[in-house]
């Protein structure tokens, strides 16, 4: 049996980490809020909202934070976040802000540039901050964004994220009409196949 510390496993540890992401959230909402940039939720953070609407239950979190910015206002982004305690970085082809200088880089805050591809080989363009749902308590992407963007990334917890939506309602098949063909096929085959 493989021992990682000598920390227990408590309720304390286990609810701290989820409160810390909520914290990071809502101090990151607040700085570009305060300086009059526009943004939108989106990621993980973004489907447990849409999720909790329905379903408390079925509610999962991720221990960062995706924040979708137009690049133009990325400047005041940067000043209004660094002003409240997160630290620029650039990790691996990632903008991203650390939760101060200690702060890791799976637990940052994330930056998703509006209308550009997240990664050269992806299909579709991020959408643009327009395209949310204002709060409180945060504006977060409009749920066929969302699914665009989810369907798009296509990674092991984006399907995960896909099938925790349809799982709960938000989606169904009749969104497959709306969405371009390779997307399309991408929800048709996470409906045919829950478990795969």
């Amino acid at each position: 049996m493989t021992i990682i510390d000598d920390n227990p496993i408590s309720w304390e540890r286990m609810i701290g980490a989820v409160e810390d992401v909520q914290r990071r959230l809502e101090r990151a909402v607040r700085a570009l809020e305060a300086a009059g940039v526009p943004y939108a939720i989106c990621g993980g953070q973004a489907v447990a909202a849409w999720v909790s609407k329905i379903d408390r239950a079925a509610v999962r979190t991720t221990v960062d934070v995706d924040v979708l910015l137009r690049r133009e206002d990325f400047p005041a982004a940067k000043s209004a976040l660094e002003h409240s305690g997160f630290v620029h970085r650039h990790v691996r082809g990632v903008t991203m802000f650390l939760d101060g200088d200690a702060g890791r880089p799976r637990e940052a805050v994330h930056v998703v540039f509006a209308n550009e591809k997240v990664r050269s080989e992806y299909l579709e363009s991020s959408p643009d901050v327009s395209e949310r749902l204002p709060g409180p308590p945060f504006d977060v992407l409009e749920l066929a964004a969302l699914l665009r963007m989810k369907l798009t990334s296509f990674r092991d917890k984006d399907r995960t994220h896909v099938r925790d939506m349809l799982e709960v309602g938000l989606i169904d098949d009749t969104w497959i009409a709306s969405l371009p063909r390779v997307l399309g096929d991408r929800l048709r085959r996470l409906i045919d196949t829950p478990e795969g």
